[in-house]
């Protein structure tokens, strides 16, 4: 069994320390808290082990909620340490890491110099094989990873050119905006997006530009995919329905929306809504000749889960196709038809 710890539970932190419970050859030794909020308490009723900071722990023991032990002590226990705590402070607890000799995968909000791979599942699962430091890329990056890796089947991609609207804010955040505005992107052109990507994919010519719009609910993005040679829609949309973590709104469905979308999810009974599937809008794949343009959806609360539990495995050695089988299994991750 790898013993996995899980520092940070929030918006990623409690989605990946429930899936590495879910794996048959995973062990959840805890997760790191630095504050006895609802996510603490709703930890501990899950039985969930719950280690804080040395200065914290006695305001976690004056809320009644228990603490195992430091950070630190967590840590020691854990053969592998998942970092889901706030962006940059990853950065700050790797030498932590590195002093105990302990494995440790980062998000995508930390630099891509804070590990020795940044990683995509279905694009260069074995480049994380036998690492010490993996990062997990973004949300964002991690969509358009997969769906351009499973695009290049069909035919060499040239280019790739995507417009991402961003949502503003996960639900739960009541701090954030826009309320009544779209908001351009700091640096937007070409956005970070592109560059994280490049970090994968390092000779894919690609430009990203973003928006911020008021809604909390998923990203959305519009790509515009340049291949060497003519493709097909049917091969396009054959190669999209064909592989896992991919999924597809077909036209019959009539759903053109992300909330059409999470309420599907709601309906068709998904922890939390959660959609850890890139979602494609069938009516949005257009070919001509050797030009693609489709629209997808980007639950981002969600979509990074499977790729933090492959990239545990890909550190101990064990193949790709054994570990995506297995994290798709175990997580409810399909192909084909969404609704």
């Amino acid at each position: 069994m790898i013993r996995v710890a899980v520092n940070g539970y929030g918006t990623i932190g409690k989605r990946v320390a429930e899936a590495v419970m879910l794996q048959p050859d995973m062990q959840l030794i805890g997760v790191g808290k630095t504050s006895p909020n609802a996510e603490a308490i709703v930890a501990q009723r899950k039985g969930i082990r719950i280690f804080a900071p040395e200065d914290s722990v006695k305001k976690f023991e004056e809320s009644g909620i228990r603490v195992e032990g430091s950070i630190q002590d967590m840590v020691k226990l854990a053969d592998v340490v998942v970092d889901a705590t706030p962006n940059g402070v990853g950065a700050e607890y790797k030498p932590l890491y590195e002093s105990q000799g302990k494995r440790a995968v980062f998000q995508g909000g930390e630099k891509p110099n804070v590990a020795e791979v940044s990683f995509s599942s279905l694009c260069n699962y074995d480049e994380g094989i036998g690492r010490k430091y993996i990062r997990v890329v973004s949300c964002n990056t991690t969509a358009l990873l997969r769906t351009i890796c499973t695009l290049s089947k069909v035919g060499k991609v040239e280019k790739v050119r995507a417009t991402i609207i961003r949502r503003a804010a996960d639900p739960k955040e009541i701090k954030r905006g826009p309320i009544n505005s779209l908001v351009l992107d700091p640096a937007s052109v070409p956005s970070h997006h592109a560059k994280d990507v490049n970090t994968v994919l390092k000779d894919l010519n690609i430009i990203t530009t973003a928006v911020i719009a008021p809604t909390t609910l998923m990203h959305v993005h519009s790509l515009n995919v340049t291949f060497k040679e003519k493709v097909s829609k049917e091969d396009v949309i054959n190669v999209l329905l064909n592989t896992p973590r991919l999924v597809m709104v077909s036209s019959k469905s009539k759903v053109s929306s992300t909330a059409e979308v999470i309420e599907t999810a709601r309906d068709l009974g998904r922890a939390r809504n959660d959609i850890k599937e890139v979602v494609v809008f069938e009516d949005s794949v257009y070919v001509n000749g050797n030009e693609l343009i489709l629209t997808y959806a980007v639950h981002q609360e969600s979509i990074v889960v499977p790729e933090n539990v492959d990239a545990i495995r890909a550190m101990h050695g064990i193949p790709a196709e054994e570990s995506i089988s297995t994290t798709n299994k175990t997580l409810g991750i399909i192909g084909g038809y969404l609704i």
